[in-house]
């Protein structure tokens, strides 16, 4: 059996600033597997169309985003600019005539995110493009030839859409062309918003919802030292808001403090201002790094 890498597909949207949702979530993990597996990265901005969007910036977001990704250690020979490569436009055609309308109209996202164009205006336009970009999904993934997809939960759905497509052109064309991609699962932690944990961390939420992965620092200290923590009386279960400022700490590697505060907390004597002073200096020294990278990068793309 041949003894070869397997290859990894994944992709971002261009849009706006990678915050710690989306670092956690998954850059980090693309710079910690782009050795192991033949890793294919795309920022993937016909994506971002289906969505409301100024286009004037769409341009400069997309390579904005190459470089964010590039300060955080994804190599250059990795990335790829979906709207740069036609084929990917192309392949989506023949899929979608390879793939039924009751598939696409089982697709819970095009719900959920018609839904979240609607909530503050009940005549939102809500694209064809919205319905359609499962199948433009499948293109990305397959065209690489991807063994395998790294996804959430709320990613699965996409992905089994995807293998039948490569399943029903295969059987199509009566050649084994399309592998059929597999989810690969890694731990990453569910970063929610600071000042609402009950939220998922998000940019669409505002500001105030999500923390700037290239940020200034004194910004990142006041939103950490606001951050919600107890809601009301204590009781046996730790709330969202303390939990999410744990969670940070994990996944900026801070074990040992972490342990340390933890042990505070079931003896009683956490103070919150010191669990918030030790994410707060965790995320300075995990960003200023980063900040250092990006800021090479521009400069030397200005040369």
């Amino acid at each position: 059996m041949e003894n070869r890498k397997k290859n990894v597909l994944s992709a971002i949207q261009p849009t706006g600033d990678l915050h710690l949702g989306n670092y956690f979530g998954a850059v980090k993990n693309w710079v910690a597997i782009q050795e192991k597996y033949n890793a294919v990265y795309g920022v993937v901005n016909y994506h971002t169309m289906t969505m409301p969007y100024k286009a004037a910036n769409l341009q400069e977001a997309t390579w904005k985003m190459i470089f964010m990704v590039m300060a955080c250690g994804v190599k250059v020979e990795n990335l790829f600019i979906q709207s740069l490569i036609p084929e990917h436009a192309e392949l989506t055609w023949i899929f979608g005539c390879t793939c039924s309308y009751g598939e696409l109209a089982r697709m819970t996202q095009f719900k959920d995110k018609g839904e979240q164009l609607k909530e503050g205006d009940k005549e939102a336009f809500v694209s064809a493009g919205l319905f359609y970009y499962p199948v433009l999904q499948a293109a990305d993934i397959l065209i690489y030839h991807a063994d395998l997809v790294p996804v959430g939960k709320d990613q699965e759905q996409h992905l089994e859409l995807s293998r039948n497509i490569a399943a029903r052109f295969n059987r199509q064309f009566n050649k084994e062309y399309f592998v059929h991609p597999e989810p690969l699962y890694t731990e990453t932690p569910k970063v929610l918003s600071l000042a609402d944990p009950t939220r998922k961390m998000s940019k669409s939420l505002g500001e105030k919802h999500y923390v700037n992965l290239f940020g200034d620092a004194d910004r990142i200290r006041k939103q950490v030292r606001s951050a919600v923590t107890d809601t009301g009386e204590r009781n046996d279960v730790m709330s969202a808001g303390v939990s999410n400022l744990f969670e940070l700490l994990k996944a900026c590697e801070k074990h040992d403090i972490r342990q340390s505060l933890l042990d505070d907390y079931s003896s009683g004597a956490l103070k919150y201002a010191d669990l918030k002073e030790a994410v707060v200096e965790a995320l300075i020294e995990l960003t200023q790094p980063l900040k250092e990278n990006l800021a090479a990068i521009q400069a030397d793309k200005r040369m």
